[in-house]
């Protein structure tokens, strides 16, 4: 099961009869699906659950050592979500940036360096939606924004890097496998052209575990060649868990620097 056809439907989801967005596919069929069917469930992700809680680890190999990053997802739709990332080789208790949104205001919080922001959301660009556009020119738009071109961000809001990224390589799927406790399809992407320069060669292979309830990534690999340069995984993947009201509330310091 594999394609190498340009998938371009990651808004074409349409509003239904009551100005909603419900999932095309309410559930994968049995077996494993085509890359196509994937990519439109995968799309769908975070139409399935009202509450989320996610936590993924990420490690990263550069020239200079092993990177471990830990993020930290909250999410209530409509609009609220908290995002926390930590530096565990940092032992201290500022080893982490906080992210908040209440569905009309950004906050900020990176502990470190004891500084603040508050901003309104970022509003859609006006004219992505425009059916008289070609797919690809199409952008989705989440129910509950997150962090742009953050890690949580790609696993919970996959349509766009399945058009951008995946759809621009070779595709196919390669089997089923368990990721912590929750069956997951997985799907690999050859030589995707949609990245910087710099990696942009052709060894370059992605590596993806979808779980197979949501539609969420539950894990992603980058490779060059043998070499593993990227490994994300979700230690935790809870769909309409209970997150109380105070998840979303953010104290910063009377004493802290606050800009914009």
């Amino acid at each position: 099961m594999s394609s190498t056809a340009r998938w371009s439907a990651a808004a074409a989801l349409s509003l239904g009869a009551d100005g909603e967005r419900h999932p095309e596919i309410a559930q994968l069929p049995a077996g494993l699906p085509d890359v196509e069917t994937l990519f439109s469930f995968m799309r769908d992700a975070e139409l399935r659950f009202e509450t989320l809680r996610l936590r993924l680890e990420e490690r990263t190999w550069v020239a200079r050592d092993e990177t471990v990053r830990l993020h930290e997802l909250l999410l209530r739709h409509p609009g609220s979500a908290r995002v926390t990332t930590i530096r565990p080789e940092d032992r201290t208790p500022t080893n982490h940036d906080v992210w908040l949104l209440d569905g009309e205001t950004v906050r900020t919080w990176r502990a470190g360096h004891r500084l603040g922001t508050v901003r309104p959301s970022r509003p859609r660009v006006a004219g992505l939606d425009g059916r008289d556009l070609p797919g690809t020119a199409r952008a989705y738009h989440p129910r509950t924004g997150l962090p742009a071109n953050s890690l949580v961000d790609t696993f919970v809001h996959p349509a766009g890097y399945c058009q951008n990224v995946l759809a621009t390589g070779a595709c196919r799927i390669v089997g089923s496998e368990l990721v912590g406790g929750r069956e997951a399809v997985v799907i690999e992407s050859l030589h995707p052209r949609a990245i910087e320069m710099a990696g942009d060669r052709p060894d370059h292979r992605l590596v993806l575990a979808v779980d197979r309830e949501t539609g969420v990534v539950a894990r992603l690999e980058e490779r060059y060649g043998t070499a593993l340069s990227r490994l994300a995984t979700a230690t935790e993947l809870s769909p309409d868990a209970p997150i109380p009201d105070s998840a979303f509330t953010l104290s910063i310091p009377a004493t802290a620097a606050t800009i914009y």
